[in-house]
């Protein structure tokens, strides 16, 4: 369902964030964000104008992960912010994030080593969807989705008395709502219980 019809205005800033998953060749994970920001105009910074056209910020953010999800390179790029070369002396900030595991207090982690002046925080910002995104690339590919453990083999599937990962996660995966009723029925629990031990189907 689409939003509904806005009122009548006129666009004056467009930040675009994408962030792609890659497989690499010796079996590790890339896992890379852009963050860009523009204006519609030429625009006054303290620093001078940045004409229409030329982005404020275009800042790059790559961690190397492997299969269990922990960060074994990582680095930052600042293409375009408002104070050239000072903006881009807290890049290498990002080395620190080497080391972390994507679902171990990621989070928070990011935070206490790279949080407020230590780093840049567009860059620190988008740290926080890297979790999501890996997830997804990983769904299907390295991981079983359809196992509470997600590193099982297909195999390990009817042996599982864990969940699959991804139910419980969010609204539409609930273990009492219809989508686990259809798509896991062995997984679902009525409201009000706090059953989710396997059920024979």
């Amino acid at each position: 369902m689409p939003l509904s019809p806005p009122v009548s205005r006129q666009l004056r800033h467009r930040r675009a964030i994408r962030i792609e998953a890659f497989e690499r060749d010796d079996g590790l994970w890339d896992i890379e964000a852009v963050l860009t920001d523009e204006k519609t105009r030429d625009f006054q910074l303290v620093t001078g104008v940045r004409p229409y056209g030329q982005p404020i910020h275009e800042l790059w953010l790559r961690i190397t992960i492997d299969r269990e999800l922990t960060i074994v390179g990582a680095e930052a790029s600042s293409e375009w912010a408002p104070y050239a070369g000072l903006c881009a002396e807290s890049n290498p900030a990002y080395r620190s994030l080497i080391g972390l595991n994507l679902l171990k207090n990621f989070r928070r982690e990011v935070n206490h080593r790279i949080g407020g002046a230590a780093a840049c925080t567009h860059l620190t910002e988008l740290c926080a969807v890297l979790p999501t995104v890996a997830i997804q690339g990983f769904a299907g590919q390295v991981w079983n989705t359809e196992s509470g453990n997600p590193f099982d083999s297909k195999d390990a599937k009817a042996a599982s008395d864990t969940p699959p990962f991804q139910l419980g996660r969010c609204h539409a995966l609930r273990f009492d709502g219809p989508a686990v009723e259809e798509y896991y029925p062995r997984w679902f629990e009525r409201a009000g219980t706090n059953d989710t031990k396997p059920r024979d189907t």
